[in-house]
Order: structure tokens, then C-alpha cells, then sequence
């Protein structure tokens, strides 16, 4: 809990983000930069025993986003509707992840750390309540929850202050990796050192987490068959679309109240400038998740002919770099639905013109959920669309579960 760790330091937004750069460089022209980081190599530990253990109040962090009080910045927050743009949200608590987990890894020595630190996975966000008032001020608590050898967990909590108390909105937690100065291999983290049971619970608890997820990455219809339940699902879904006059494969007929899956996308291309850069010269990790929630948003607006409220982001795999300069394209697909529950997936990856060539660099899944019953979403062929469909539907059912259950507790 936040008050059996809090420590007295906080500070603002702008702060904050001067502070990001402070922890790893010293100077702003990047290529200085990266020189002064491979000059740290040599103070890297060889094994994770050489390092001392840290606790978790070591990388405590508050920090404040005072929207009520500054209307400047109030306006880069803000949308059309009068809402906050959660796309910004989204860039807040990547940078605060990484500030995290670089406090966790501060040499007082070397008043830095001497570790680059990434984005590895958003493993879940999960929305306490679905308005985010533009007009009152935001405050991010967060700390280190868990370590591996190279891998650290980051808990992120997020309020409001409104009515004369600060309100719950969003529980985040991402999982960071260290590399090497030059950001070229694994490197070892400090050790976390629990206190009290109310923090072995949190250690236990990402202990949890890491086994779900190498547990979900074999589990994935990616990787291995469907079992009978889904197959049974997949087939019950092509045999509702069958025209019965023809018995083909190809006439296939839409059922009332639904939307083939090819017409549930919605793509959008991004150049990649230096202005959304990180201090390895790369693309800012926030700033793709802006992107990515900003298509998938649009899409869930665009089918279910209403303003959606999201409920949920999972398992955002940060799979590859993007370089500056890349064609960033998004494609985004309405993968499953169910009630008035919309589960989006949005893939993003990098074009090539010279060679021709793409890759796969992001991964991400939004959750939404709209104000009225949405159309059923149909997969027509009976290869790739299915899979998206069953993995979706497993992640769909796991998310109303906990939403459903969040509201019904207040």
C-alpha cells in the first residue's frame, strides 16, 4: 500500500520529465549521449549477488499532473468532448516505468544508472471508473513490485482529486528489462528485498504474474491447436454463416445483427520523426501506445456507432525497436464481442520501401465497452480470422469478469 511506502519526495510533471533525462545522460545531443552510456559498460555487474538489494520504498515515485490548475497544459490533455486524451495517459505512465525501475537501479556512485532500461510488456491496465475529468488534477503513485535477474516489474497507481479527495482511476503494471549501456544484450538488476507481509504479497503476486504469462504464451492458439471447446466454437460459427441453398465454403451468409470481420478494420500510417524519440534514438515507447489506443479507440467508435469507454488494455508486447524515420503501420481489427463489451486488437509494424520487408514491432489489445448492445463480430474464413477470434474471447470473458466485479464491489 502506498502509505506503508511513501517517502516524501514528489514532484510535477515537467519535473518529472527533466528528471527522466537526468537519471541516464547528461547531455541532449543523442549521439554524445549513447557514447557517454557505452562508457559505462565497465561498471556493469557480472552476476546479479555483486549488486545490493533494494527496497521497494527505493523506487517510490509521486508524481502530479495538475490539470486543474494550469490550463496550458490542461490543453495537450484535452479532447474535443471535453474529456482527458488517454492516448496522454498512456505516454505519462511509460515514462513513469521507466523512472521507476531506473530508481530502483541507481548507483549512488555513479549518480545514474548505468543501465538501459525498456519496455518489455503493459501487462494490464485496468480502469477503476471511465471519466477522467480535464479540469481537476491527476496524481501517478508507483514503486518496483518484483524482480528477476534482468526483469523488473512496476506498479503504477493512478487519481483524481475531485469533490475534496483524491478518487482511484487506473491500476498499472509493466514489466521493464535492463540491458547493456549500448542497449545490445540483458544486463542484471539489483535484487528487490520485501518488508513487512503487505509487501510479500506484492513480490508473490508478481511471482504469479510472470508464471501466467509464460503459462498464456503456450497456451496461445498461435502455438498450439484449439482444444474441443474451441474448435466446437469456431465450427458452430462457420456452420450460422453457411447458405444452406449452396452448402460452399464460399457463399456464406450474415446473420442478423452481425459484421463480417473484414469489415471491421481500420488502419492508419504514422512517419516516425525524431520529435517522438527516446534516448536511444529510437521511437518513444508511449507514444506508439498513444497511437495504437487512438486507432483502436476510433475503430471501437466507428462499429459500435457510439463513444466507447475503455475498460481494460492487456498484453502490449513490445516485440522490436522502431527506428526513426520508419513507416509506422497500424492496423487495427475488431476481434471479438460480446453484449456491449468490444475486444480490439491493433497490430503495428514497420514497412520497409527499400527492401520491401515488414515486421512486427507492437502487439496490443483494447478493451471497450459501449452504451448499448454492439453487432456480433463473424470471422468468414476459416483460418486466421478464427484464431484472433478465440484468443480475443478468452481475454474478453477475463476482462467482463473483473469489470463487472469491480462495479458490483463499490
Amino acid at each position: 500500500k502506498d502509505t506503508e511506502i511513501k517517502k516524501s519526495d514528489h514532484f510535477y510533471l515537467e519535473e518529472f520529465r527533466k528528471n527522466v533525462n537526468n537519471v541516464f545522460i547528461s547531455s541532449l545531443d543523442h549521439q554524445q549521449a549513447m557514447a557517454e552510456r557505452v562508457s559505462l559498460s565497465s561498471m556493469l555487474a557480472k552476476s546479479q549477488n555483486e549488486l545490493p538489494a533494494k527496497r521497494m520504498k527505493d523506487s517510490y515515485l509521486e508524481v502530479h499532473l495538475p490539470l486543474g490548475s494550469e490550463p496550458q497544459l490542461r490543453e495537450k490533455y484535452l479532447t474535443y468532448h471535453n474529456t482527458v486524451r488517454f492516448g496522454r495517459i498512456l505516454e505519462d505512465l511509460d515514462s513513469l516505468a521507466v523512472l521507476i525501475s531506473y530508481s530502483h537501479t541507481y548507483n549512488s556512485e555513479l549518480k545514474r544508472s548505468p543501465l538501459s532500461i525498456v519496455t518489455a510488456l503493459v501487462d494490464k491496465i485496468d480502469m477503476r471508473q471511465h471519466v477522467i475529468y480535464p479540469d481537476c488534477d491527476i496524481k501517478f503513485t508507483g514503486h518496483v513490485t518484483w524482480v528477476g535477474k534482468s526483469s523488473i516489474e512496476a506498479k503504477i497507481h493512478m487519481s483524481q482529486y475531485r469533490d475534496g479527495a483524491y478518487a482511484s482511476v487506473l491500476d498499472a503494471t509493466f514489466v521493464m528489462v535492463a540491458r547493456d549501456p549500448g542497449n545490445k544484450r540483458a544486463a542484471f538488476v539489483n535484487p528487490l528485498k520485501p518488508e513487512g507481509p503487505e509487501e510479500e504479497r506484492l513480490f508473490q503476486e508478481g511471482e504469479a504474474n510472470k508464471s501466467r504469462r509464460v503459462e498464456l504464451s503456450t497456451a496461445s492458439l498461435l502455438k498450439v491447436a484449439p482444444t474441443q471447446e474451441e474448435r466446437t466454437v469456431v465450427h458452430g460459427l462457420f456452420l450460422n454463416t453457411l447458405d444452406t441453398n449452396t452448402v460452399s465454403f464460399r457463399s456464406r451468409v450474415l446473420p442478423p445483427s452481425s459484421v463480417w470481420m473484414e469489415d471491421a478494420k481500420l488502419k492508419g500510417l504514422e512517419i516516425c520523426h525524431p520529435q517522438e524519440r527516446n534516448i536511444f534514438n529510437r521511437i518513444f515507447g508511449g507514444f506508439l501506445m498513444r497511437k495504437a489506443y487512438e486507432l483502436g479507440w476510433a475503430n471501437a467508435c466507428s462499429y459500435g456507432g457510439c463513444r466507447p469507454s475503455l475498460v481494460a488494455v492487456d498484453d502490449i508486447l513490445f516485440q522490436k525497436p522502431v527506428e526513426i524515420g520508419s513507416l509506422l503501420m497500424l492496423s487495427s481489427q475488431v476481434c471479438y464481442t460480446q453484449g456491449t463489451y468490444i475486444q480490439v486488437r491493433v497490430h503495428s509494424e514497420v514497412f520497409d520501401p527499400l527492401t520491401r520487408q515488414h515486421n512486427t514491432t507492437n502487439i496490443f489489445h483494447f478493451t471497450f465497452t459501449s452504451d448499448r448492445d454492439v453487432p456480433n463480430i463473424m470471422p468468414k474464413t476459416y483460418g486466421g480470422e478464427p484464431v484472433q477470434t478465440g484468443n480475443s474471447k478468452k481475454n474478453l470473458k477475463n476482462q467482463i469478469y473483473i469489470h463487472v466485479s469491480k462495479f458490483l464491489s463499490k
